[in-house]
């Protein structure tokens, strides 16, 4: 009886030897795919992001959603990216603001929240365009192409976010270039989490652009710039 039990101990332990050296290799194998997707999008991007003073002009600016609070205003993040993008037009880099954000919930309205807080910055209201549908990066950079006849343009996002944005955009025909939007200091566990974040979006970017090639919600065609 003991003999029995020593066997099946040693069964049991080796089988869990085997699963945790599975997870090992795992983890490992997971964590060198993350950073080489990282590494992708960074060396892409690689002297493609200007300051606001330094950038070659563009005639519109893409700038991305970024969550709302429960009252509906914007939220740090996603002011910055309005600000620095007010700061392009102030500026003379660009004639025209393609705002883009989630709305596929009545109470959630980020493109309007983005128009609101740029014109609260003084922004005139012709040279602000909404896409409602911009649910995520891609559908972003799909639809600037797709609906708003874009094929170039400056991107307004976060560091942690614009090697992506840039990378995506390019690869769906949009040539691009970027600012920094970093406008403040951010707290550490936020930093650490959009970081964690941004590197499953990154392999979830690479497999949509170069794999699967999802469409995402469309509708007529609006050219920001009718005339080209």
């Amino acid at each position: 009886m003991f003999k029995l039990l020593f066997k099946i101990y040693a069964l049991i332990k080796s089988i869990l030897m085997l699963i945790f050296k599975l997870l090992f290799i795992l983890g490992i194998s997971g964590a060198i795919i993350l950073l080489i997707a990282r590494l992708i999008t960074a060396i892409h991007s690689k002297g493609r992001v200007y300051s606001v003073e330094d950038i070659p002009a563009e005639r519109a600016a893409i700038v991305f959603g970024a969550g709302l609070w429960r009252d509906g205003s914007p939220t740090p993040v996603l002011r910055d990216r309005v600000q620095a993008a007010s700061e392009l037009y102030f500026q003379g880099k660009v004639e025209k603001l393609l705002l883009s954000g989630d709305n596929r919930f009545a109470d959630y309205d980020e493109p309007s929240a983005m128009k609101n807080y740029a014109l609260g910055l003084g922004v005139p209201e012709e040279v602000i365009i909404l896409d409602f549908a911009g649910r995520r990066t891609y559908d972003t950079c799909y639809r600037a192409k797709e609906i708003f006849g874009l094929e170039s343009a400056i991107l307004v996002t976060q560091e942690f976010h614009l090697s992506r944005a840039l990378y995506i955009c390019d690869a769906l025909g949009i040539s691009s270039k970027g600012i920094n939007a970093d406008r403040r200091t951010y707290r550490k566990f936020s930093r650490g989490y959009w970081n964690l974040r941004e590197s499953l979006a990154t392999i979830s970017a690479l497999w949509d652009v170069h794999v699967i090639h999802p469409i995402p919600v469309l509708g007529d065609f609006e050219p920001i710039f009718p005339e080209e």
